[in-house]
């Protein structure tokens, strides 16, 4: 009796012909803004945000006389971001948990690879914008803005503020962050508004240069997720956070 051969299926593309592990074109521009200290737009494939980094030579109240300096962020829709507008946050007199949830998180990346007592008593504000979203936002702004913290710290260092030779001496390592999920039973990297909107499963990977995670959002949006599918998730995450700091150091060049 004969049997057929099977071979194994190649992994099936995306709706829009990536691969599974394949993240969107990722494009840096630096320098963005002229009066920014720091500043860099991003994009993850149709997602824009625009980073830019702003100095103060203040600590909020609970770091005054610690010698510390201090690291924040602050994130923003534009109306027409999306497909629909949206009030403004302004206009409504208070943010949303989420806008909160993101800007804590953006800070709290950011904070992770900075050593505050070499900063001195002076914050630094990192402002992110989004101006189109397509899903991946929190995690553009996250990898945009370790770019524009590192050119506003190059500024201090350059201008003698700061008596550091380098700005490696403060911001000890990279930062960046992708999004993974399981869409259509599949875990997928870096997923656009089509794919996040169907997800069964969501993460947010947020990990440094040293291979060293910072953060991990994850929840089943549709069922539950095991051992094995969370595996292959923190894999996608690693890999794809491995090509985004490839491009952040490209983008750097010999700065």
């Amino acid at each position: 009796m004969s049997t057929k051969s099977t071979k194994p299926k190649p992994p099936a593309k995306r709706h829009d012909g990536r691969q599974p592990e394949a993240l969107r074109t990722v494009h840096l521009e630096r320098g963005y803004l002229r009066h920014a200290a720091g500043s860099v737009l991003i994009s993850f494939g149709d997602t824009r945000v625009l980073c830019a980094a702003s100095l103060e030579e203040r600590v909020p109240p609970f770091l005054r006389g610690s010698g510390k300096g201090w690291v924040t962020a602050e994130y923003g829709m534009l109306p027409a971001s999306t497909h629909t507008r949206s009030d403004r946050e302004a206009a409504r007199g208070k943010q949303s948990g989420r806008t909160l949830e993101i800007q804590r998180l953006i800070g709290r990346s950011l904070r992770a690879v900075v050593d505050m007592e070499k900063l001195g008593e002076r914050s630094i504000t990192i402002d992110c914008d989004v101006l189109q979203a397509d899903g991946g936002t929190r995690t553009a702004a996250i990898t945009g803005s370790w770019l524009a913290l590192v050119d506003a710290v190059r500024r201090l260092v350059a201008s003698g503020v700061l008596p550091q030779s380098s700005w490696k001496e403060i911001i000890v390592d990279q930062v960046a962050a992708v999004s993974v999920g399981i869409v259509d039973g599949r875990p997928v990297c870096d997923l656009n508004y089509e794919e996040d909107s169907k997800a069964g499963v969501d993460f947010n990977i947020v990990m440094t240069g040293a291979g060293k995670f910072v953060e991990i959002q994850g929840t089943a949006e549709h069922g539950t997720f095991d051992e094995k599918e969370l595996s292959s998730l923190l894999k996608l995450g690693q890999r794809g956070i491995g090509e985004l700091l490839k491009a952040q150091r490209r983008t750097l060049g010999n700065d």
